[in-house]
């Protein structure tokens, strides 16, 4: 087997995964509902990830590299006009929220496989939220904090929305949620 083909094999498997979790949790996820899913084996799907927990920190890696708003996790700092971009783009794919966000829950038991991932991951967002506020405001924001100390309060509300909208779509309009929050940031009132 090429190395090309096995890559495509690996990003069909890790797209396949990331379905089933969507529809059934990860604690629902069997590695053979994944691999049927494929047309493989349960042996076969091994043979690419050798546990369920290597598969599901594959998908979870897998689906920053294909977010485009992953450079927002990753240091870099966008505008916050740009994350509220990113925010709207997220309203329009609930199934991807919904499972970025039942695994976020899960993940905070003890043992659970992704709990490294968002651990670290949190650690990057909250530099980069820290990078885009600096980036707005300088090094205090108009009511006196630093931007290291909004970072995880603009992290919150962003991940807040997301689970208020999941719950109940028709009653939370998550950008309009979000862009009012931002003009609290910068100390006006949302237009």
């Amino acid at each position: 087997m090429g190395s090309a083909r096995g890559e495509g094999r690996r990003a069909e498997i890790l797209r396949a995964a990331l379905e089933v979790i969507a529809e059934r949790g990860y604690r629902g996820t069997t590695l053979g509902a994944v691999a049927e899913r494929v047309g493989l084996t349960q042996q076969g799907l091994l043979h690419y990830f050798p546990s369920k927990e290597a598969l599901l920190v594959a998908v979870l890696e897998a689906r920053d590299r294909w977010d485009p708003g992953a450079s927002a996790r990753s240091g870099e700092a966008w505008p916050l006009e740009l994350l509220g971009s990113l925010v709207e783009y997220n309203a329009m794919r609930p199934g991807i929220v919904q499972t970025f966000a039942a695994l976020l829950g899960e993940s905070v038991t003890d043992g659970h496989p992704a709990r490294e991932f968002f651990t670290r991951r949190y650690v990057q967002v909250r530099g980069s939220m820290a990078a885009t506020l600096r980036g707005e405001f300088g090094d205090r924001l108009p009511g006196g904090l630093t931007p290291e100390e909004v970072a995880p309060l603009l992290v919150a509300v962003m991940d807040g929305l997301q689970y208020q909208w999941l719950l109940d779509p028709e009653s939370v309009d998550m950008p309009t949620a979000f862009r009012a929050f931002t003009a609290l940031l910068g100390g006006s009132t949302p237009e």
